[in-house]
């Protein structure tokens, strides 16, 4: 079907999952760009609509098969659906993955991300990347910024759909983690030692909390290991991002 109008209907409910409530409401989530839906479409998931602009490579087009619908937009409805200032060519509506926790398995001596209330999306996607690069074997959220928001999606570059990813509440977190009987390390300013000194050989959870909050009170006490990045210049922190890479390669180093 092909749609001229940025105030069609179907235009209109697609650009309205850039909304979480909208997200939540449908169970549909936006993936934008080619290689991000190309990286869902290898993790199994099936588009209910893919969404074709009208400069589409043969290859994006190609993206299609499989879908259950597909909408070719013109150049003025594709800007409204999408959440970026110059638009890709192709997009899709997913239904969002219900994972249960409980059918995890993980490996021996997981390496295991938990982060609590990040709310800038472009921060959470950065994680996931560096997460997916470091080869963590889980990331867990809790709190804060969507897990699929198009953002978040769009700075993953696929990442979200290449690694297991639980959005839990802060409960079932705390919950899976110490039935999984991981060593939990906090992150925090007030850490007893240097991030480098920690031994993260042995199946580990570094535990990282909000941009401007840092962890919560309650998640340090929780941790057997609290340990700090070192800051040298005037700045106290850094980004959680960075922070997250920083100790998710650390393990990487010592298992290598």
């Amino acid at each position: 079907m092909r749609i001229e109008s940025p105030k069609n209907p179907r235009v209109k409910a697609l650009a309205a999952l850039k909304e979480r409530k909208e997200r939540e409401r449908t169970g549909l989530f936006l993936v934008e760009g080619p290689r991000e839906v190309r990286r869902a479409l290898e993790a199994g998931l099936r588009p209910e609509v893919l969404v074709l602009g009208p400069r589409a490579a043969p290859e994006e087009r190609a993206l299609a098969e499989g879908a259950k619908e597909v909408l070719e937009l013109s150049q003025a409805a594709l800007e409204r659906v999408s959440s970026r200032e110059n638009p890709a060519q192709v997009l899709a509506a997913f239904p969002i993955p219900r994972k249960d926790p409980g059918a995890l398995r993980l490996p021996q001596d997981p390496l295991v991300l938990a982060v609590v209330g990040v709310e800038k999306p472009g921060n959470l996607g950065a994680i996931l990347r560096a997460a997916d690069g470091a080869g963590a074997d889980l990331v867990l959220v809790s709190e804060g910024v969507d897990l699929f928001s198009p953002q978040v999606v769009r700075n993953s570059t696929g990442a979200l759909f290449r690694l297991p990813v639980l959005s839990l509440s802060e409960e079932d977190m705390d919950r899976f983690l110490r039935e999984q009987g991981l060593l939990l390390v906090a992150a925090t300013p007030e850490g007893e030692r240097l991030y480098w000194e920690g031994d993260y050989r042995g199946g580990v959870a570094f535990l990282l909390g909000a941009e401007d909050k840092g962890l919560p009170e309650a998640w340090k006490r929780r941790a057997q290991v609290r340990v700090r990045i070192p800051m040298r210049g005037v700045a106290d922190s850094l980004n959680v991002a960075v922070s997250a890479a920083l100790l998710l390669y650390e393990a990487l180093r010592q298992r290598s």
